[in-house]
């Protein structure tokens, strides 16, 4: 990482929370120049999916912390 990079990333750093994710939103925006033109449809669906299931008791909730209990330990073995 170049001395600029690098303090570009510590003033970033250094931004309040919603300041960062507006940054971050902007800089994944500019990477992303192909538009699927189906995504939006692709995702509606999706999540009507997921919530069907969660309605009809297809999958079983779990709260944030069991979650994240499980992806730690998944990433560990």
């Amino acid at each position: 990482m170049t001395t600029d990079a690098a303090e570009l990333l510590k003033d970033a750093l250094s931004l309040p929370a919603e300041a960062r994710s507006a940054l971050i939103e902007s800089l994944i925006e500019s990477l992303d120049t192909e538009v699927d033109e189906n995504a939006h449809e692709a995702w509606r669906a999706e999540v009507q999916l997921r919530l069907d299931q969660v309605d009809s008791g297809a999958v079983e909730m779990i709260s944030w912390d069991d979650a994240r209990r499980k992806l730690r330990d998944r990433l560990r073995h």
